[in-house]
């Protein structure tokens, strides 16, 4: 009955730990939700600037504008994917070759920090020169956003390794290949993962950015564009709470993701 009840105990603290976060989370967003509410109820604001969250909700599947934001959205995760496993990819190449190669680090670190200075927004005229309106300009953009972090965040995992651990290394004499695939990696782990997580909610934005800066072609960032040219706040507001909604669903699975692989460093991620 003892264990039972422990189990049962167990359980149920489980559930909460898993749902506490979540109801706490919730707050704000339920209570900007009842105050726009009330406040489009009111008369106080204007019908045209604050739309009826039912109109909103239901504008993806009443109207033709709003059912436009499906193939948007579409493609715009196609040009998200695209641009971060290129960015992304080559970030952490990068971001190993510094970390691992002191000469790497010497020759390459001071240009990297450089340009990593330089606001993304900073480059539009200059790929839209090189590349065109085209999804050509988007993808370069899109893994752009997601290469800075990723190679930072890999190249200060792998020089922030504790020196105790390489001189165990040292010390047993372990091939460069052993101590790479069980020492330095694995230590290094924690900090890459956090920099694809960057780099994935940065490249979701940059691929918004892109679309609408740009405007050519489907995607969110031009669904948005359009709906403001046309003076439809309706469709505007779907646009954003369409790219929120999509932002918090990669924050929690890579979450999740991260702390299922690294469950042997205490469920960090």
């Amino acid at each position: 009955m003892t264990d039972v009840a422990v189990s049962r105990g167990s359980s149920v603290r489980g559930r909460s730990d898993i749902w506490a976060p979540a109801a706490r989370g919730a707050v704000i967003p339920v209570a900007f939700v009842l105050g726009w509410f009330a406040l489009e109820r009111s008369g106080l604001s204007s019908s045209h600037l604050l739309v009826p969250i039912e109109r909103i909700l239901a504008l993806p599947f009443s109207n033709s504008a709003g059912r436009e934001l499906w193939p948007a959205l579409g493609a715009s995760v196609v040009r998200l994917v695209t641009g971060f496993v290129i960015g992304a990819g080559l970030g952490i190449a990068l971001g190993v070759a510094m970390g691992l190669w002191r000469v790497a680090d010497r020759a390459i670190a001071p240009s990297f920090n450089t340009l990593r200075q330089i606001a993304l927004f900073a480059w539009i005229p200059l790929l839209t020169a090189w590349f065109g309106n085209g999804d050509g300009s988007k993808l370069v953009y899109i893994a752009m956003s997601a290469f800075f972090p990723a190679a930072l965040n890999t190249y200060l995992g792998l020089r922030n390794i504790p020196e105790a651990f390489l001189e165990v290394a040292r010390v047993l004499r372990l091939s460069f290949r052993t101590r790479l695939m069980r020492l330095v990696l694995p230590a290094a782990l924690p900090s890459i993962f956090v920099g694809v997580q960057i780099a994935l909610i940065t490249a979701w934005l940059g691929t918004v950015s892109a679309e609408y800066a740009m405007g050519m072609g489907r995607g969110l960032g031009t669904f948005v564009s359009e709906g403001r040219g046309q003076f439809r706040m309706d469709v505007v507001l779907l646009g954003v709470i369409a790219l929120a909604l999509v932002g918090y669903t990669i924050n929690v699975i890579c979450t999740a993701v991260f702390r299922r692989l690294l469950v042997w460093k205490g469920g960090a991620a």
